[in-house]
């Protein structure tokens, strides 16, 4: 007779409430939700300052993005590059690497996808499918670099990473200009697309197209590979503790290098799905730079890609609610990078989590003493009773 030892599954009230009574689960979250709340009130407080109509530039600031379909259009497909970024470097912070080449990853992935929508012929639907494989392992070779660099000659990552988007930003720009460059056009271009090379359109009439479906697919897959699957255990051992790992028997430097190749890959084929889904040829005059807002998605998930859809809509709304506000007023819509900037100093500190951590301890440890100076006192009284006995 057969016994059923699963263990039982918890419901949704004891999950939240296990949630909300755990501390060092609740912590980071609090401490998460005041770095956004905090950069919108200093938004608020800077737009107060400069505007010379700032009740009206707070308005396009916070509401814009909801007051007409449109935008939150808008706002939706600004998260799909933001998620894919976010996802990116979700991995190899769970490895404890930090680094940036996340942006030579989705540049190049552009610019392969965009080889392959000018010049392979193919169906409707296997089109993108097969540029986004192609740019993803364009991406994933890329993602290698700075981890082979640290591990051949201990090289710091963040450095060689910054300084290989330059190279690869005007490598990439080479590729355009002279031979992918549509000479009739008077702005820099490539040739246009191939019309089986777009990615259908979620809604008609409007900019939203199914890489939104793509990006939430790789969310769930790179869900369940970093807390589903054998690779994704080792890249978090790896990342808490890669002695241990080592002892353990598993090759730190191939986790790395897998992990690497991983997120490259995810910015790859996010480069791929942001050139079928919006443009009819490649137009990017300027470095996309997705590597920082990778950074902020990637911090505020606290390094969980369940929570990257939730991140990258909290900056795409920043970022489309600064938009409307530089378009319909006088606050330049770079103000949003002292945003960015404050998000990243608030959750880059841990001391305010680690405050209230040292204090919880403390607290604990006290408490414990007194408890077991108690029990040794009722102890001691006990036998003096009964030494007079």
């Amino acid at each position: 007779m057969k016994t059923d030892t699963a263990r039982p599954r918890r419901g949704i009230g004891r999950t939240l409430a296990m949630f909300f009574t755990d501390r060092d689960r609740l912590e980071p979250a609090l401490v998460t939700l005041l770095a956004a709340v905090f950069a919108v009130l200093s938004g608020i407080i800077l737009i107060f300052i400069v505007s010379k109509s700032p009740v009206l530039s707070v308005k396009n600031f916070l509401l814009a993005p909801f007051l007409r379909s449109y935008n939150f259009y808008y706002l939706l497909i600004a998260m799909v590059p933001i998620t894919f970024a976010g996802l990116a470097l979700c991995i190899v912070y769970q490895a404890r690497y930090l680094t940036l080449i996340v942006d030579s990853c989705v540049y190049m992935g552009a610019v392969v996808a965009t080889v392959v929508g000018i010049y392979l012929p193919l169906p409707a639907g296997i089109h993108p499918a097969v540029a986004m494989l192609l740019s993803g392992l364009a991406g994933g070779l890329i993602g290698l670099l700075p981890a082979i660099l640290r591990i051949k000659w201990r090289a710091n990552e963040l450095v060689s990473s910054l300084m290989l988007n330059y190279v690869f930003y005007f490598l990439g720009s080479c590729v355009i200009i002279y031979f992918l460059r549509d000479r009739k056009q008077s702005i820099l271009a490539s040739l246009p697309f191939l019309p089986t090379f777009a990615l259908p359109k979620l809604v008609p009439n409007t900019q939203i197209h199914a890489g939104f479906i793509v990006a939430a697919v790789f969310v769930v897959l790179v869900s369940l590979l970093i807390y589903r699957t054998k690779w994704g255990f080792e890249i978090r051992l790896v990342g808490a503790n890669p002695r241990f790992a080592q002892y353990a028997g598993l090759s730190v430097s191939a986790v790395v290098l897998y992990a690497h190749f991983i997120s490259g890959f995810i910015g790859g084929v996010g480069g791929a799905v942001e050139m079928a889904g919006l443009y009819k040829a490649f137009i990017w005059q300027m470095d996309p730079s997705y590597a920082w807002d990778g950074v902020i998605v990637a911090m505020l998930a606290r390094r969980n890609p369940k929570f990257v859809p939730v991140s990258a809509f909290f900056l795409a709304y920043l970022r489309v609610g600064a938009d409307f506000m530089s378009r319909r007023g006088d606050v330049a819509f770079e103000f949003i990078t002292m945003l960015q900037g404050l998000i990243i100093l608030i959750l880059a500190s841990d001391r305010i989590v680690n405050y209230f951590k040292a204090r919880r301890l403390k607290a604990a440890a006290l408490r414990d003493e007194r408890a077991a100076r108690d029990a040794a006192g009722q102890i001691a009284t006990q036998g003096a009773a009964e030494a007079g006995r």
